[in-house]
């Protein structure tokens, strides 16, 4: 099954000159969803990971039922405020600005290997502080993943960890 046949390319959104990737029009076609989980479960699975990591909001819509085909646990990396209890958080650089993600601070056990997992890879921004909050507290990260990656913005690059992806596009 070719995966691109279900996501669709919608221009200009959310803002002009930008092409976004939806992937709502595969999470609503149960075969194409169950044929990504699965091979998204075989790429990871090579890694061991004790826990997924999903960055939001889209990446735990990929990495919640990805822990579940794995049998492991889940741990959510979010937006300050959105977690209750104490937090542990990390502010990063974008190309446009800075931003901040958090993860509670008892969500890890020293020790713990964990993949982070998001719905696409960009620029790899994002992607790169999930992978050092994750170290600051505690957690080996073997490997990153995402079902879309667009690998002419080279995120991979900043990524610092094996990274896997369903579907590429280079353009």
């Amino acid at each position: 099954m070719n995966l691109k046949d279900h996501i669709r390319g919608i221009p200009d959104f959310p803002k002009p000159g930008i092409l976004f990737y939806d992937i709502s029009t595969l999470l609503r076609h149960e075969d194409a969803w169950q044929v990504a989980m699965g091979r998204l479960a075989r790429m990871v699975r090579a890694y061991q990971p004790d826990l997924v990591a999903g960055i939001e909001s889209r990446g735990f819509l990929m990495a919640a039922p990805l822990a579940l085909k794995l049998g492991c646990g889940f741990v959510m990396l979010r937006k300050p405020g959105k977690l209750p209890g104490a937090t542990i958080g990390l502010d990063y650089a974008l190309e446009y600005g800075t931003d901040r993600i958090e993860i509670q601070a008892d969500a890890i056990t020293q020790g713990q290997r964990v993949v982070v997992v998001d719905d696409l890879l960009a620029t790899g921004g994002t992607m790169a502080a999930g992978i050092a909050l994750l170290r600051q507290v505690g957690a080996e990260v073997p490997a990153a993943a995402a079902l879309i990656e667009l690998s002419f913005l080279e995120g991979r690059k900043r990524v610092g960890v094996p990274f896997e992806s369903l579907v590429t596009y280079d353009s």
